[in-house]
């Protein structure tokens, strides 16, 4: 099985405001720039063949500019990557930009139903993450090379609760940090 260095879109202005971002088109913002700027030194110091291994982006604008951060940081040109829109993030529909406390405010049913069963219940006008899930092994299930994959939060749950064998609701809450690079070497996870 092909190595992959997993790398979080840097922190934007909805991460630090706890806002749903979902496919909202949102950009990273300083700290979040520093933070790709650190992930591409440390696979600058992993990688001595860069040549090797693919690059691949979520094609949302905050996982791009991460991207780019990352591959300057490893000495190549930034653009030089390929986008997949198996690696977007979970479609939030008509909660995107909210806050947890506002979905619960403003949807109160549904809310509740999605976080009773968030495997197969989406939000209104989004989709459940079941669907993400297909999407991201989907995509994991053609990796043929090494690769540096750049995407976001729900991404990194799917591929982690697929190697840990996690329940969804064992998948929702775990911890996806911004200023670490996960590698997925055989059925071994490590952050870095």
């Amino acid at each position: 099985m092909p190595l992959i260095y997993f790398v979080r879109h840097g922190q934007t202005d909805y991460n630090a405001a706890r806002r749903v971002q979902g496919d909202i088109d949102v950009p990273i913002n300083a700290y979040g720039r520093g933070q790709a700027q650190r992930n591409g030194g440390v696979l600058n110091e992993l990688i001595a063949d860069k040549s090797q291994f693919d690059f691949v982006a979520s094609p949302l604008l905050r996982t791009r500019q991460t991207m780019e951060i990352v591959r300057a940081g490893m000495g190549l040109e930034p653009q030089g990557y390929r986008t997949d829109p198996r690696l977007q993030e979970l479609r939030f529909g008509a909660w995107g930009g909210m806050t947890p406390d506002e979905i619960a405010a403003r949807d109160p049913i549904n809310y509740a139903r999605r976080r009773e069963d968030p495997w197969n219940v989406p939000p209104p006008g989004g989709e459940a993450l079941c669907d993400l899930y297909a999407r991201v092994m989907d995509w994991f299930a053609g990796v043929t090379r090494d690769t540096v994959a750049v995407a976001h939060g729900g991404t990194n749950r799917c591929l982690r609760g697929h190697f840990l064998k996690l329940s969804p609701h064992e998948m929702v809450p775990l911890d996806v940090p911004q200023d670490q690079v996960l590698m997925i070497e055989g059925d071994n996870l490590t952050w870095l």
